[in-house]
C-alpha cells in the first residue's frame, strides 16, 4: 500500500541531515517496490553560492543524491532494513537533460529493480514540470549503521 511521509517522517527513515538532505516530501511509497518524492529547489540552497554566482544551476550530482537518498527510502521504510544506510557502489546510464533552477520542483521517480542480500540497483527519473530533468541507474550496498564500509 503507498503512503505519503512529510519531512519528520522522512528523518525518522533516512540519516541525511541539513545540508545534504535533499528530499522535502513523499508523495507515495511501496516498501520494497517504488517512491515518487519532491525536492523544492530554492535559492537559499548553499550550492547555489558558487554553482554559479549570477546563473544558478543545481549541481547533477545532487540531483542524482536527490533520488538515491528517495530511492533510500523504498528499503529503509521497511523495519527489515532499520538501522542500514545504502552506500552507492555504481551510478549508470547518467542523462542530464534540463538545467534545475531555483523555483524548481523536482519530481523523483524511483524504482527498485533487484535486491539481494545486501546489494541492490534502482533506477530513477527526476522531472520539472512533467520535463525529464535527469534519469539514472545505481547500484547499492546496504552497511549496518556506523559500520566503516568504503562507498559514498
Amino acid at each position: 500500500m503507498a503512503c505519503a511521509l512529510d519531512i519528520n517522517a522522512i528523518m525518522k527513515v533516512l540519516p541525511h541531515r541539513y545540508p545534504i538532505l535533499l528530499v522535502d516530501r513523499i508523495l507515495e511509497v511501496e516498501p520494497g517496490m517504488r517512491c515518487v518524492g519532491i525536492k523544492n529547489v530554492t535559492i537559499n540552497e548553499g550550492f547555489f553560492q558558487g554553482h554559479y554566482p549570477g546563473q544558478p544551476i543545481m549541481p547533477g550530482v545532487l540531483i542524482v543524491e536527490s533520488l538515491a537518498q528517495c530511492g533510500a527510502v523504498i528499503l529503509l521504510s521497511q523495519d527489515s532494513y532499520r538501522g542500514m544506510v545504502p552506500v552507492i557502489g555504481a551510478i549508470d546510464n547518467v542523462k542530464f537533460k534540463r538545467q534545475v533552477v531555483p523555483g524548481d520542483q523536482l519530481r523523483l521517480e524511483i524504482e527498485l529493480l533487484w535486491i539481494k542480500s545486501s546489494i541492490g540497483r534502482i533506477k530513477g527519473v527526476a522531472t520539472v514540470d512533467g520535463q525529464l530533468a535527469a534519469q539514472m541507474e545505481m547500484t547499492f550496498k546496504l552497511i549496518a549503521t556506523g559500520g566503516n564500509e568504503n562507498g559514498g
